[in-house]
């Protein structure tokens, strides 16, 4: 199997800077999965334990000349350390960026280094086998600069086909998903309501309302945002409905089929909230069918529009207790 490309200076800002310090905060190991058409960042779709993220590119998001082949459908998957592969590209991006501003050559002024990614087979030092590694290369005019970061052994067939399918079915979308419009205060909330307790519960009607609460013993905290934006299933508010509680609003809905509601628990909740490092335009937030997980949905925007950004998309799904129970 064979994979080698060339990151652009968008890819290099994307990574860096947004979605690699993103991605490991989800959790410090995930499966890199690449295909023809994109690069992958999976947490825990094949374990099943803890939240699940999914960070998709196309290729042109990421990559020039990309290349790849394999004997899978030219389908490559492996784990990857989150925090060596950023420790890696900022030491390399440190080389290639010094190298640049000094350095100039062929038409039109353009530097002549590139930052090339491929992956290799290497004896390490005191070993006999030789092991997988993702390696970034600067090459300049004189000189190359390696940064090797190692890896999992590659997936065989039957686990990219599992993994494969655990994409496929990540993908399925809850039939009501509500746009929160600040992230700060959802997230300024859930930062107060983390001391108080383990378990959040989350709303979600076709009203436009997402409603949280944490209970304990001795206290009760609870936030709403109402009349959110609306994507899928959507209803009107009964009349009467409309001076009650949260509570009693929230509770009236679930009654007639009109909203659901989950058990989180509140740190997969706000680990999902520091996806905002990868500067979403904006976020959804729906329950799938039958109560399942809690879906995260991040929207990207094409710089200077309001249309959605096709090339990057991000997602989580959020484990729920006792799911369905409601």
């Amino acid at each position: 199997m064979k994979f080698k490309a060339f990151l652009t200076d968008n890819g290099v800002n994307l990574l860096e800077k947004r979605f690699l310090p993103a991605l490991e905060k989800m959790g410090k190991i995930c499966h890199l999965y690449l295909t023809r058409e994109h690069a992958i960042f999976l947490h825990n779709l094949l374990n099943g334990d803890g939240i699940q993220s999914i960070a998709q590119f196309r290729k042109e998001a990421l990559f020039d000349d990309y290349r790849i082949s394999s004997q899978n459908d030219d389908r490559i998957a492996f784990a990857i350390d989150l925090s060596l592969l950023q420790r890696a590209l900022r030491s390399i991006i440190a080389v290639y960026t010094e190298f640049s501003a000094s350095h100039s050559g062929g038409a039109g002024g353009q530097p002549s280094n590139r930052l090339q990614i491929k992956l290799v087979k290497k004896l390490p030092p005191h070993s006999q086998q030789p092991m997988p590694f993702l390696t970034f290369e600067s090459k300049g005019y004189k000189s190359a600069v390696i940064q090797d970061v190692p890896i999992s052994k590659p997936l065989s067939r039957s686990d990219v086909l599992e993994l494969q399918a655990a994409l496929d079915m990540a993908q399925d979308m809850p039939r009501t998903l509500v746009q929160v419009p600040d992230m700060n205060q959802l997230q300024n909330f859930v930062d107060r309501m983390k001391h108080v307790g383990d378990l959040i519960n989350v709303s979600i009607s076709k009203y436009g309302d997402l409603h949280l609460q944490i209970s304990t013993t001795l206290i009760t905290l609870g936030a709403e945002f109402r009349k959110l934006v609306r994507i899928g299933e959507q209803a009107d508010m009964p009349t009467g409905d409309q001076n009650l509680s949260a509570q009693s609003r929230t509770d009236r809905a679930i009654q007639r089929g009109d909203a659901m509601t989950v058990q989180v628990s509140v740190k997969h909740f706000f680990k999902s909230l520091q996806c905002h490092l990868v500067k979403p335009d904006c976020a959804f937030y729906g329950i799938a069918v039958e109560g399942v997980c809690l879906t995260v949905i991040f929207q990207f925007f094409i710089p200077g529009t309001r249309q959605t950004d096709k090339s990057i998309s991000l997602h989580c799904r959020l484990p729920v207790l006792d799911p369905g129970s409601s």
